[in-house]
């Protein structure tokens, strides 16, 4: 009997099987990120801004842009001109919803949604909108309200 090798390959597979490899394993760190994120997002309020901490589109609103005059407690089950429409560039997930969204009275809000019932809407100078979802939406309310004045 009489062995005959095949030439090895290049190391291109190589290099296409690594770059599929470090994609998969950037998209597991995402998702888990998106994991944390939906269960631990937060509003800090300070003097004169708040900050959204959560996930990828977390930023932070002076509260001189916010129109807290308007600023509202809705429920998405009734209020539907504020439900979500298309999502132009977030998170949508069942029972989590951030990033920006369009929303059915063609609105661009900033959302974090978890809870659909009690949702803060505050409309910003800046032509957005904010949707959350707070545990404590009124205590929010007033809270912004006390430091804007």
């Amino acid at each position: 009997m009489e062995i005959f090798t095949i030439s090895p390959a290049s190391a291109k597979p190589l290099w296409i099987l690594g770059i599929v490899c470090l994609v998969l394993i950037l998209l597991l760190v995402a998702f888990t990120f998106l994991a944390y994120s939906s269960r631990n997002s937060k509003i800090e309020l300070m003097d004169d801004h708040i900050k959204i901490v959560g996930d990828f589109w977390g930023r932070k609103i002076l509260l001189s842009r916010l129109h807290t005059s308007k600023a509202k407690i809705i429920n998405l089950n009734i209020d539907t001109q504020y439900l979500p429409k298309r999502r132009t560039l977030g998170t949508g997930l069942p029972g989590y919803a951030s990033g920006w969204f369009r929303l059915q009275n063609k609105e661009k809000a900033l959302l974090y949604l978890t809870k659909r019932d009690k949702v803060v809407y505050i409309p910003t100078h800046d032509d957005f909108s904010l949707l959350l979802s707070l545990e404590n939406p009124n205590e929010f309310i007033e809270s912004i309200r006390k430091h804007q004045n």
